[in-house]
């Protein structure tokens, strides 16, 4: 049985750096339902569950190894001097993806899915309702397989130079991306962590966040792996990303201006959006020979009757702006062999098994 029964899905070892004189007691929150702030709310009642991860002691385990890990990096990340290594880029990377698939709004969003599969296929018997706990659990035995997806994105740290603080979330690993949200043949697709373009980031501190991208689209230009941030206007645009991504809570460190927070957060929160994903429904509409067609139709229309095709989608929301130090690559590549695999990187169309080749495409 687990030793610890009240599990963090974000690890107090992460939030540190944003409590109150980094003493890991007291953090400031603003609850987006409730639009007002928390001076000092309890970390320890924080992005937290009675037995999140279940009651196994392996996992537990495991899951403190990481967060054991990230503590130690983030010390050596902020001793002057540091430059980064291929080892802590893959760590970094590696933590980003465990944070991003542990969280309660990650698991929520599996959940929620899968009950409304289930509601439009109408047979409650099928395998998809799940709960919580089971959604974290599969989520994090998945980290293994899924991390060779995210191995070639390239990795910075952007370090904070303005007086505007970086801001994090009960939900601060986020995988967004410019190129399928703003490209004519990515628009109204969703995009996974293979996907031509991705941009993952997270806040490590109030000074210094995260960056990882897609080196085959976009630019960085950085000093050993740090970005130097001297303009506002950046860093509100990386902080729109926790707006549009948190759960319910944002933590806001103590040298933020309230006012300040209050316009960032006004000026993007209509693009939250209220659902993070659709069902789609395909029903049989012609064969020919061994090739069949299917033709998408709105739910309401799905009889339940005849052959069909169910498809979940993970929605985006798109911010109203991004940071100017994310450039577009010139010339830039995509690659695609035009079927439901949409656009991916490189390293993951030359390894593909696909009948259908991938081809390489500029970006822009």
């Amino acid at each position: 049985m687990a030793t610890n029964k009240n599990q963090h899905f974000v690890p107090r070892c992460y939030l540190k750096a944003f409590t109150k004189d980094e003493g890991n007691v007291t953090i400031k929150l603003f609850n987006v339902d409730r639009q007002s702030f928390i001076a000092t709310a309890r970390v320890k009642h924080q992005c937290s569950g009675s037995y999140f991860y279940g009651q196994d002691p392996q996992l537990e385990t495991a899951i403190q190894s990481v967060e054991g890990g990230y503590a130690s990096l983030l010390r050596k990340i902020r001793e002057p001097g540091y430059f980064l290594n291929d080892d802590d880029k893959w760590f970094l990377r590696f933590f980003w993806l465990v944070q991003h698939l542990r969280t309660e709004a990650a698991s929520k969003r599996a959940v929620q899915m899968a009950a409304e599969a289930e509601l439009v296929i109408g047979d409650s018997s099928l395998p998809f309702a799940f709960g919580i706990q089971e959604a974290v659990q599969t989520a994090m035995e998945a980290v293994a397989d899924t991390a060779p997806s995210i191995e070639d994105l390239k990795v910075c740290l952007l370090r904070n130079r303005t007086d505007i603080p970086f801001i994090t979330s009960d939900d601060p690993a986020v995988a967004s991306n410019r190129w399928y949200l703003e490209d004519r043949r990515g628009v109204g697709s969703s995009f996974g962590l293979r996907g031509s373009g991705i941009v993952t980031l997270m806040p490590l501190t109030p000074d210094i966040l995260c960056l990882a991208y897609d080196g085959d689209v976009y630019s960085v230009q950085h000093n050993r792996g740090w970005v130097e941030v001297r303009n506002a206007g950046d860093v509100r645009a990386l902080n729109q990303h926790q707006f549009l991504n948190c759960f319910a809570n944002l933590y806001v460190p103590e040298s933020a201006s309230e006012e300040d927070f209050m316009i960032q957060y006004a000026l993007c929160s209509d693009r939250r959006l209220p659902v993070r994903h659709k069902v789609n429904v395909a029903l049989l509409d012609s064969t020919n020979g061994e090739h069949s067609r299917f033709k998408v139709v709105d739910v309401s229309d799905f009889n339940r009757e005849g052959e069909a095709l169910l498809h979940t989608q993970t929605l985006h929301p798109q911010p109203t702006r991004w940071p100017s130090l994310l450039r577009w690559r010139s010339p830039g590549a995509v690659y695609a062999n035009g079927t439901g695999a949409k656009y991916i990187r490189e390293r993951h169309a030359l390894i593909s098994d696909s009948i259908y080749p991938f081809k390489k495409e500029p970006a822009r």
